[in-house]
């Protein structure tokens, strides 16, 4: 791992939505260490600064790429690249989804808009061992059809179950509109032998935590990925600071048993 952005070159690109696009991307030089499902890089973009985003790809699924979505100076220039183009990249950085806790169990993956994309990684990794892992099902949720991240491929999965829903429809919409706990009881998951993992906003994440308690599954096995203001990723600064837990290094996923007692502390 360095601490030295490593130049990569953009090598494909892939509008999502209107404002989030999906950068592959490949090292100029040396590489980088293997990234796993759940870990994130500061991802740099020359005269701008750095910003963290998780791995939508890794080595193993097709090679190292990054979803993100333009919401400021860095990840707008981010956004703007083209092929061709070079961006720094540092990292692995973080702890993973640790999906081999939930060998011969059922597989729960529960979205909210680009929550979607730190996920993708493990789907496929379970997806691609279909004989290690019980039923795989995949509920995702976005504001609006336009909004969700990767469609074709997410309804190509061969999944258990496959729920896309939405908050706002427009006229073409022929789905599920609510909340992404909705689609929970339509999916294909024995509660006690289930692990689940969660990301998106914190409200939706704190809901369908709490949904999947009182459904039965334990939250130990209810992993969630936390968002915080990441500046180092190596510690030092503090920023990302959630009660006793430094989310670069101790997160971003943690288990909801760990994660409920401190997102209940308004100060934190």
């Amino acid at each position: 791992m360095s601490g030295v952005p490593i130049p990569h070159r953009v090598v494909g690109r892939r509008p999502e939505t209107a404002d989030t696009v999906t950068l592959r991307l490949e090292p100029v030089g040396a590489a980088l260490p293997d990234f796993a499902p759940g870990q994130f890089a500061m991802v740099h973009c020359f005269g701008r600064g750095e910003v963290p985003v998780s791995a939508s790809s890794v080595q193993s699924t097709g090679g190292l790429a990054h979803t993100i979505r333009s919401v400021g100076a860095v990840t707008a220039g981010l956004c703007a690249t083209r092929v061709g183009d070079v961006v720094g990249v540092r990292g692995p950085y973080g702890n993973t989804w640790a999906l081999e806790r939930a060998r011969g169990r059922d597989v729960l993956v529960v979205a909210g808009g680009i929550g979607l994309a730190p996920l993708r990684p493990l789907v496929l990794r379970a997806l691609a061992e279909p004989e290690a892992y019980g039923r795989v099902n995949v509920l995702a949720g976005a504001r609006t059809p336009s909004d969700v991240i990767g469609r074709r491929e997410l309804e190509s999965w061969p999944t258990a179950f496959t729920g896309v829903t939405v908050d706002r429809p427009d006229g073409r919409w022929r789905g599920d509109v609510g909340m992404v706990t909705q689609l929970l009881g339509r999916a294909h998951f024995e509660p006690a032998r289930t692990h689940a993992f969660v990301c998106g906003p914190e409200p939706m994440i704190r809901a369908t935590a709490r949904e999947l308690a009182h459904r039965g599954v334990p939250s130990a096995h209810v992993r969630v990925s936390l968002e915080r203001n990441m500046r180092c990723a190596t510690g030092h600064c503090g920023h990302c600071q959630l009660g006793p837990l430094l989310l670069c290094r101790t997160g971003p996923v943690v288990s909801w048993a760990q994660a409920e007692p401190l997102l209940s502390v308004r100060e934190l």
